[in-house]
This record gives structure tokens, sequence and C-alpha cells, in this order.
């Protein structure tokens, strides 16, 4: 507890704290604005913490993925287009609720459920970590193999629920990490005889092409889209107490469940609000209110989406497996910023974690004053011109890209995955397993060649180390299981 209070204290001083403030508040105006993310909020602003010490960059990119997340709900709510896909489930109850005279109410429900799920997620993520990561450090490299591997097989089984879907995007991201030098050997493939891919394809110029530049296509294309907006007040934004006890089994089993499928790689926010908003319409009194209005369904969504970011949170800092697309981001912020992601972080920069940790929980508190506070001027937001707002966030793109070595190379490959990422979302192939798939890769290939050449080019370790062959099994449970079921809902129908 030394070191969180250390961290908490450091927090506290004028340019942490700042930090905190300007990451939540970009985090929520981007997340309040449809068609922008938190991926690509983040990824943009990652060139620009690379004058920042790496305490300081992840104290800003921790608390503008807070409000990201927390942001969507505003749109989702006064406009029925989700800011985020974290929000979605959202709109089913947040716009009927707000239409029917009651946006303020709709607002602070949503409000004070995330709030409650991201403290819920905190302090698992402040309870799991350190075990979590001290329990690692006891795995040899084929069991780190073997627990990559699960992870990967996660991500590809349950994207979008389209196993295919994911298996192709995550191979792709696969196929995309090979460029370059080997992790295991040193040697060069895939170059093609650039020699600017001899240290393979930048994580940065790739994320924002995928995510921002993918976007700015995307927004391009369906410029003429417009929504109706409902006049925001603040009556009813604030809860009673009898409004907190109806709610508080829903808030805690919602924030349980948020938290759980952040733990799962590659399931992400949108996956525990649908999950945490079935769960709340099964165990209702009154489940036909759910779409036309529900409080319950709105409290559910809120909490779980933001359980996730600290659930997610878990994995990335005990491990150095990303649990979802941010997380791959803030992954590939710690290396940018020289450091080692993983079980070994906790001995060598403990004071990154705790302060990641500390500024968690602050976002989460700064988050839920600034929202309250500021709900109906951030749904106006949503009426910025996209003429306006798209070439300005192409340039960012452009420029950050380009500082990452100061070459054009990166700003073309950055180009070149911004259309890829386009076209696969036009093809609904999943970017998330293509994006862990690619920052898994080279894992997933040093620590196969650190067993094999322990063993002597033996693969028999797989399967005779019991922990290894246990998170083998499970992969391919894990992926046989979707299968299964669907030759099973195919078999059914004949056989009743």
């Amino acid at each position: 507890m030394g070191d969180l209070s250390s961290a908490f204290i450091y927090l506290v001083q004028p340019w942490p704290l700042f930090l905190v403030c300007l990451g939540t508040a970009l985090g929520i105006i981007v997340g309040a604005i449809p068609g922008l993310t938190g991926a690509m909020l983040i990824a943009l602003a990652l060139p620009m913490t690379f004058a920042m010490s790496g305490v300081d960059a992840m104290v800003l990119l921790v608390s503008m993925y807070v409000g990201s997340i927390s942001g969507g709900l505003i749109s989702a709510t006064i406009l029925r287009m989700p800011g985020t896909p974290a929000s979605m489930m959202t709109t089913f109850d947040g716009y009927p609720l707000a239409r029917s005279g009651q946006p303020g109410r709709a607002l602070g429900l949503g409000i004070s459920a995330s709030f409650i799920g991201g403290l819920v997620s905190w302090i698992f993520l402040v309870t799991l970590s350190r075990p979590m990561a001290d329990l690692s450090t006891r795995l040899g490299p084929f069991e780190y193999f073997s627990l990559v591997l699960v992870a990967l097989v996660l991500i590809t089984a349950v994207s979008d629920g389209s196993l295919m879907r994911g298996l192709l995007s995550g191979c792709l991201g696969l196929l995309a990490a090979m460029p370059g030098a080997s992790p295991a050997t040193g040697q060069l493939r895939w170059t093609f005889g650039l020699s600017e891919l001899n240290d393979g394809l930048k994580l940065l110029p790739v994320l924002i092409g995928l995510f921002a530049v993918s976007q700015v296509i995307h927004d391009i294309v369906y410029l003429d889209q417009q929504a109706q907006r409902i006049k925001v007040v603040s009556k009813g934004m604030f809860l009673r107490l009898a409004d907190w006890k109806a709610q508080a089994v829903n808030l805690i089993r919602s924030s349980l469940i948020g938290t759980w499928v952040g733990i799962l790689p590659g399931i992400g926010a949108n996956i525990g609000s649908v999950m945490a908003y079935s769960a709340a319409k099964n165990m209702s009194k009154t489940p036909e209110k759910f779409g036309h209005g529900s409080e319950e369904g709105i409290v559910a969504s809120e909490a779980a989406n933001n359980a996730t970011v600290g659930g997610a949170l878990i994995p990335l800092i005990a491990m150095g497996i990303p649990g979802s697309v941010i997380d791959a981001i803030l992954l590939g912020a710690l290396v940018i910023h020289g450091l080692t992601p993983g079980p070994l972080l906790f001995e060598h920069n403990p004071e990154v974690i705790y302060t990641m940790m500390a500024a968690v929980f602050l976002a989460n508190g700064f988050m839920f004053l600034f929202m309250v506070f500021s709900a109906g001027w951030l749904s106006r937001l949503a009426d910025v011109p996209r003429w306006l707002l798209l070439p300005a966030v192409l340039v960012f793109c452009v420029v950050g890209s380009y500082a990452l070595a100061n070459r054009m190379f990166d700003v073309g490959v950055m180009l070149a995955f911004g259309v890829i990422g386009f076209a696969l979302e036009r093809m609904k192939i999943p970017l998330a397993p293509f994006v862990i798939g690619f920052v898994l890769a080279p894992l997933a290939e040093a620590n196969l060649g650190a067993g094999l050449m322990a063993s002597g080019g033996s693969f028999w370790p797989l399967a005779t180390r019991p922990l290894s062959l246990m998170l083998c099994l499970l992969s391919l449970l894990l992926l046989l299981w979707p299968i299964f079921q669907r030759a099973r809902q195919k078999w059914m129908p004949r056989t009743a």
C-alpha cells in the first residue's frame, strides 16, 4: 500500500493532476462524438507523449482510456448513436428514457453507474495484479507461449460471434508482424529488399492507420448521416438514496461481470455490456421494460463497460498481455517509453504500475464530476461539422506517424493500414484480433524460440509440462467449442 500511497501523493501535484484531468476530459469529449473512438484518440496522442517521462505518459493515456469509455453514453442517450461501441446497449434504454422527457435522469443513471463500475474494477485491479504477476514469473517459455496461445484463441473465438472472421483477422495480424528480424533468431525475413522493414512494421503507424485513418475514410463515405437530437436538462441528474438502493444489486453484479470480461483477453467493453445487460434482463422483475427506457438496462450497460477498463488492465500489468485494443496500444506505449511490459515491470518500474492504478481511480472521480456538471455542453459536441473535424484528425495522423522516426515510410504504412482497416470493417472483419495478433506474435515467437533452444529443438515440453499441456488443451477446447455449438444447433432441429 505504501507504493500506491506514494502514487496518489505524486498525482495530486499540479502537473500530473492536470494530465489526469486533461486526459479524462479529452477522452469524454472524443467518446461523446459519434465516429471518434478512444483507440483513435490514444493512438493519436501517443506521439505527443514522446517528450514526457514514461510515468506521465501512462497517466495521460490511462486517463483518456477511462474518459473515452464513459463519454460514449452521452451520444447514445441523446442521439441514439453510441459514441463508442461499448455504449451500444445504452442506446436501447437511454434514448427512449430521454425521449420520454427524462434526459437528465437517463444521463444521471449512466454516469453514476459508470462511476461505480470503474471503482469496483479498480479494487480488483489493485488486489489481483501483484499476485498474478508473481505467478507469471514462475512460468517458463513453453508455459508463456501456451498462455499467449490461449489469449489468441480467446480473441478469435469471441470476436463478434464469428469464429472464422476472428481467425482470419488474427492470422492477418500475425502475418503483419512477420516482416523484419525474427525475435527468436535475429534473421531478416519478408523485407522485400526494403531496409525500412529491417525493424518490422512499427506499431504506432499501424494503429493510427487502422483506427484513425480508417475512421476518417468511413466518416467521409457516410458524411451525410444525421440524427435527431434531444435537448438536455439537468432535472433528475442526481440520484436519490432510494435510487441507489434499488439499483445496488444490479450495479454490483454488472460491475463484476464487466471486470471479469475485461480480464479475458480480446473480449472488450462492448461484450461486457451485452452480457451484463442480458443478465439484468433475465433477473429483472420487469423484463418487458428493457428496450423501452428501462433504468436497469442503462445501469447494467454503463456499469459493465466501465468495469472492463480496470479488468482489462490486470493482464496487461501482470503479464504484458493486452485485454483489449486500447490495452494493446498502451502496451506499445510502454515499449516506446523504454519500459518492459509484463511481470518484471513490478520489479523494475513499480512506480509506473502504481501510478497507473492511482490514475484510474482519480480519472473515475474526475469523470463523474466533469460529466455531471457539463452534460448539456457535451451533448452539443455531436453538432461539430464533419468537414471541419476530419481534416484536422488527418493532419494529426500524418504528424503522429512521421514524428515516430522522422521518415515518410511510416506515413505510407499508416495510409496503407487505413485503407486495410476500412476494407476489413466493410467486410465485417473485426480489427481487435488483427491488432492483438500483431502485438502478441513477437511475444509468442520469442518464447517458443527460447523454449526450443532450451529443449534442443523438441516440442515435447508443450505436452509434458503440466501447466503448458493444460493451457494447450484449453486453447483447443476454446477453439472447438463454437464449432461444436454451431453443429449442435444445426443438428437439434432435425431431431426435434
